[in-house]
């Protein structure tokens, strides 16, 4: 199983990005997926989760600027962030739990960088 994430990079403070993670090498079924953030010198955070229902969740901070989606057909995951600010600048990470014969497993893609200057 691989994620691929992309969209990262460079705006002001604002401004939008839309980053998207696609999963490939599927042998089951994408229960939740979701991004997570790292800012320099601090811990990954959650930022946003959408289960296979649809149901989505968010961090306070980012409530009501960004949005998650899935298109299952295409295993892909989207977070849209406008209105970003300089404390979103960070290293995001999307993460996908996955339910094969073999149990449940989650999976870590690489991090796109996101950079918001004021």
């Amino acid at each position: 199983v691989q994620l691929q994430a992309s969209g990262g990079g460079s705006v002001q403070a604002g401004g939008s990005l839309r980053l998207s993670c696609v999963v490939s090498g599927i042998m089951g079924s994408i229960t939740s997926v979701g991004w997570y953030r790292q800012a320099p010198g601090k811990e990954r955070e959650p930022v946003a989760v959408i289960g296979s229902n649809g149901f989505t969740n968010y961090r306070d901070s980012v409530e009501g600027r960004f949005a998650i989606s899935r298109d299952n057909p295409k295993n892909t995951v989207y977070l849209q962030m406008d209105n970003l600010k300089p404390e979103d600048t960070a290293v995001y990470y999307c993460d996908a739990d996955i339910m094969s014969i073999n149990g449940a497993r989650h999976y870590w893609g690489q991090g796109t960088l996101v950079t918001v200057s004021s």
